[in-house]
């Protein structure tokens, strides 16, 4: 199924799901949702939308509530209202102000470029050391 790219599954306002949601397409949760989200393109929280679960996702985006880890392999957006109470894996990060972010973050980029520095400034120590 080649289309299944521009498939949206809705969880509307008045719906709740419990168990394994595996969407192949997109997701825009505007109800709740208990349970793990897995290979989902996006998954967009909407403003009244609660998410207990992992997610992981090509991108996501959370205006509502989610609580649990989310892994996206492009891109995480949190926007001005939004929460997310749980661990963040990936590659870029967009915190907009006004939302609330309560655990911890590893971004692959972030990784070389915080490394690299270290060494230098280790390197420059060292050579002060031995002025």
């Amino acid at each position: 199924m080649s289309e299944s790219s521009d498939v949206v599954t809705v969880v509307g306002p008045e719906a709740y799901f419990h168990g394994v949601l595996t969407v192949r397409g997109s997701l825009r949760v505007e109800g709740e949702v208990e349970g793990d989200v897995t290979e989902a393109q996006s998954v967009i929280i909407g403003k009244r939308g609660k998410v207990r679960g992992d997610v992981a996702a090509q991108s996501v985006i959370v205006a509502g509530t989610l609580v649990g880890d989310v892994t996206a392999s492009g891109q995480i957006e949190l926007k001005a209202g939004g929460r997310i109470s749980g661990n963040i894996r990936t590659q870029k990060l967009v915190i907009e102000e006004g939302s609330v972010f309560d655990g911890n973050c590893t971004m692959a980029e972030a990784d070389k470029a915080s490394a690299e520095p270290a060494r230098h400034h280790g390197a420059a120590k060292q050579q002060a050391a031995a002025s």
